[in-house]
């Protein structure tokens, strides 16, 4: 039986507004030389002129606090615009929240996170567990399955057992960092917001003895900095196709009158559903990186890769529900066919793709209009898009398509060639990407270990893929999508 409603909740207009206090910060990575009168950036990019009645409402470091309904529509538009983010100064008690632990043959982990969550309200569902699990407390409720119903009905079935305005679930192999519940409480003062999840980092202080710290390994390492449950240390508006898509469940709070129900049938992939489909519905989810949860990674080669093999598994139901939406490449077709000449490799490849770029910035720079210094804005929001694009085919060819790049890379020594230097390129500059996005943080490994891990990583979740392609006859998962 599932309990996803045919129906989610709708969002009454009059309940949208941002109340008076809460404050949004416009992103000052958008404003053109820090001149606020010019905005570009979100996902997608677009660009955005204040008036001068909207910068008389901002600070000068780009603050806005809601104040009545003129600083009320501004901070919401930027918000949906992506350019500016939620600096929220309250939001509702953290005692109006239950959380919902889903664990099966996990006693260990349970006892450590109830430790952790000690004096709030928790209900463990034991998905038939071969051991009864077990859990004491004056605010803790046990409920219990007599066989494995899988982690969305567990969850499920501990969200209607609470009494609370809000939800959290929590896996039982994570531990939460202290005040991550008033961090990501805030989130909800905004009404529009139905989901708030946290950052998912790895849980140090691991131990082979009770004395003697064990070096981790390099599978651990790679999980520790880029596992796929980590969405990263940038917060963002969780949206399709953006570069935080969805949030995983390991770790998430819901607001109860918004919460759909994770799709029981699915035992992969339902927490992308359950984030794709509150969207569609109107609400917003928030990802806060400042608020923290460690997870319990995987400490083997072998354990990480199964794991990636079976989330590969959840695309093609994704495809199936979700269409486009799930597609493993998404651009325009000018870009497409700017991307498919560059990888030609060829002088003329060369000269096509120079053209359709330059063609590009040139509607791109009418566009910006009296932006200050258009033509270099155009010109380097068509470079970032022709990265993008490049990084995009080249992560498709390594990861979704590499059964079909091997069977042409024994044909072809030409293309043989290209699929070598993709997946040397490819995973080079993401090991550079990742370094930049945390400057203070040491690099858990070198570029030749990351190449590896990734490219394994890709291998395995590419073989999930597949499988689940062939188990549904369905290509949507496979199927990339060209927009005019």
């Amino acid at each position: 039986m599932t309990t996803v409603e045919s129906t989610t909740a709708t969002i009454r207009a009059q309940d949208s507004g941002l109340p008076d206090g809460f404050q949004v910060q416009i992103d000052m990575r958008c404003a053109r030389g820090g001149d606020l009168r010019f905005l570009v950036g979100g996902s997608p990019t677009r660009m955005m002129r204040l008036s001068d009645a909207a910068l008389g409402m901002t600070s000068g470091y780009g603050r806005i606090e809601v104040c009545d309904p003129a600083t009320r529509r501004l901070s919401r538009t930027l918000l949906e615009a992506g350019i500016a983010h939620p600096r929220p100064m309250a939001g509702p008690c953290v005692d109006d929240v239950t959380i919902v632990i889903p664990v099966r043959d996990n006693q260990s982990g349970v006892d450590r996170l109830v430790a952790a969550v000690d004096g709030r309200r928790v209900i463990v569902v034991d998905d038939g567990s071969a051991e009864p699990i077990v859990a004491s407390g004056p605010l803790v409720q046990v409920i219990r399955f007599d066989r494995n119903r899988g982690p969305a009905a567990a969850r499920n079935a501990g969200a209607a057992a609470a009494q609370t305005e809000f939800v959290a679930f929590l896996d039982s192999d994570v531990v939460p960092e202290p005040e991550w519940l008033m961090m990501l409480m805030a989130h909800f003062s905004d009404p529009l917001v139905a989901l708030a999840a946290p950052r998912i980092v790895g849980l140090s202080g691991r131990e082979d003895g009770p004395t003697m710290r064990r070096r981790p390994s390099l599978a651990e390492r790679y999980e520790n900095r880029y596992s796929s449950l980590d969405m990263g240390p940038g917060e963002a508006a969780v949206v399709p196709g953006t570069p935080v898509p969805y949030v995983p469940s390991a770790a998430m709070i819901v607001r109860r009158n918004a919460f759909c129900g994770f799709d029981e049938k699915l035992r992969v992939a339902e927490d992308v559903d359950l984030c794709w489909r509150l969207h569609e519905a109107g609400w917003r989810i928030r990802y806060d990186p400042v608020a923290r949860v460690a997870h319990d990674h995987r400490t083997s080669m072998r354990q990480v890769l199964s794991r990636r093999r079976f989330y590969g598994t959840g695309a093609a139901f994704l495809a199936q529900r979700h269409g486009s939406t799930a597609a493993p490449m998404v651009m325009t077709a000018s870009m497409a066919v700017a991307v498919g000449a560059l990888l030609s490799r060829t002088k003329v490849g060369l000269a096509i793709a120079f053209l359709v770029l330059t063609r590009v910035a040139y509607r791109l720079r009418t566009r910006l209009g009296d932006l200050p210094d258009a033509p270099v804005a155009a010109a380097q929001m068509t470079g970032r898009a022709a990265g993008f694009g490049l990084l995009q085919a080249a992560g498709a060819i390594c990861r979704h398509y590499w059964p079909v790049a091997l069977v042409l890379a024994l044909i072809s020594k030409r293309f043989r060639a290209l699929v070598i230097e993709v997946a040397v390129v490819e995973g080079v500059v993401e090991w550079i990407r990742s370094v930049i996005a945390e400057p203070g943080a040491a690099p858990a490994m070198g570029p030749v270990g990351y190449l590896v891990c990734r490219r394994l990583d890709d291998l395995a979740y590419g073989t999930g893929l597949w499988e689940g392609v062939v188990r549904e006859r369905d290509l949507g998962a496979l199927r990339p999508i060209v927009t005019r």
